[in-house]
């Protein structure tokens, strides 16, 4: 059996999972998510705990045995605990404000660029209390953005294409970047050097 698959997965307490014709549903306070398990996979609940199984033994089977398992596991930490991405903004002028659920990002362009919130994901301008709280580091941290929702997918999803917007350069850092993404710096490019 594949390790990751066989893993049991606890549900916690104000959460649910059903299994019905192929669609495994998670309820909680953080939401409601949907999954759809291919055939030879099943998921059996009892005790509080899910388990994933699967009939066949080729590699396939065994690849969408762990696969489910974690999405699995991913609903139920998404709808009790919730999945954020922290995107950074660095740049001369660049700033980010809330725009009724969506942002207006200042970033360099002639115009300003609107990200419209998606269905169950929330955005969070921090304030520069909160950066600081999270040791980002010193070096090019401008303003910074949490994208906060209950699906793990939609989260980095929508970080993505914040992140695409700008991408960073490697002189000045100046761009937008994940929190946890390390960018070689390079040297700024000097004159011809003498002999």
């Amino acid at each position: 059996m594949s390790r990751v698959g066989k893993t049991i997965i606890q549900i916690p307490a104000g959460v649910t999972v059903e299994f019905n014709e192929g669609i495994c549903m998670v309820k909680g306070s953080g939401g409601e998510l949907k999954q759809e398990i291919k055939s030879p996979i099943s998921v059996i609940i009892e005790n509080a705990t899910v388990r994933v199984e699967r009939s066949k033994e080729d590699g396939k089977s065994r690849a969408l045995h762990g696969l489910y398992n974690r999405l699995i596991q991913n609903m139920i930490t998404g709808v009790s605990q919730g999945f954020t991405k922290t995107v950074i903004l660095n740049g001369v002028g660049y700033k980010a404000a809330m725009k009724g659920d969506g942002l207006l990002l200042n970033i360099g362009y002639s115009h300003p660029c609107e990200v419209k919130a998606e269905e169950g994901i929330k955005f969070k301008v921090l304030t520069p209390q909160e950066i600081s709280a999270l040791n980002l580091g010193r070096d090019g941290i401008g303003q910074v953005i949490q994208v906060i929702g209950a699906s793990k997918e939609r989260v980095g999803a929508v970080a993505s294409k914040i992140r695409d917007l700008r991408p960073v350069e490697p002189y000045h850092l100046y761009g937008i970047r994940y929190s946890t993404e390390r960018i070689q710096r390079k040297e700024s490019k000097s004159g011809a050097k003498k002999k």
